[in-house]
């Protein structure tokens, strides 16, 4: 590993083969975010040290191979610098499933991403699925997680108007949610509104759960009828 100090485009160079989406303005967001804090030279320039190389490269890394999320990475990231990696649980612990993180996609980074071709793309926002912004050009990050999953599950044999019954689900889980919270949705407080976010997150978490144990339960009956 070079020693002396990089610029941003050289960072992007000794990437690209593994990470080809990196890109200077990728970098500068992972800045901004507060995951990467490079020096700077004389002139204002970014200057990254080795160690700033491979902290890159570890947070490109956890996306790449994980899918976390930004406020997770970023969690992780202090245990990482004392040489230490958490386990599954500890991630589940500190990610907030409600906090919208990472960059927006576009149409092109999220088929690229996600291995769909456009027509499979397009019938999951036709079945509402995936939810474009207004132009129908960016995606929110959450898309990504919805591509892939879906990709695996056409590479099974499934179709888009099959995972409506998920989507379906997935509403009516949340509708059950709001009333539970609406009180507090509801009210003008800053404390009630946090107090929702608690409630919501920790319902979220146990609806979670609970769907994957009885999931999981009805499918291991199938493998005994």
């Amino acid at each position: 590993m070079p020693e002396e100090a990089l610029s941003i485009g050289e960072v992007i160079n000794l990437l690209r083969d593994d990470f080809p989406d990196v890109s200077v303005s990728k970098l500068r967001f992972l800045e901004s975010q507060g995951l990467i804090n490079p020096g700077r030279a004389a002139s204002g320039y970014r200057q990254f040290d080795p160690e700033d190389l491979k902290r890159v490269r570890y947070i490109l890394t956890q996306q790449r191979d994980h899918f976390l999320p930004l406020k997770v990475i970023k969690s992780k990231l202090t245990l990482w610098e004392r040489g230490e990696e958490p386990g599954p649980d500890a991630v589940e612990a500190v990610e907030d499933t409600l906090e919208s993180d990472g960059e927006p996609l576009t149409r092109t980074d999220l088929l690229r991403r996600s291995g769909l071709n456009a027509a499979a793309l397009d019938s999951l926002i036709e079945h509402g699925l995936i939810h474009p912004a207004a132009d129908s050009t960016v995606f929110p990050p959450d898309a990504l997680t919805v591509a892939i999953e879906c990709r695996r599950l056409f590479d099974a044999g499934l179709e888009a108007r099959h995972l409506r019954t998920v989507r379906l689900g997935a509403e009516r889980e949340a509708e059950l949610l709001r009333q539970l919270t609406a009180h507090l949705l509801r009210a003008d407080s800053a404390e009630a509104r946090s107090r929702a976010r608690d409630v919501l997150a920790g319902c979220a978490d146990s609806v979670q759960a609970l769907h994957r144990a009885i999931l999981t339960a009805e499918v291991r009956s199938l493998l005994h009828e």
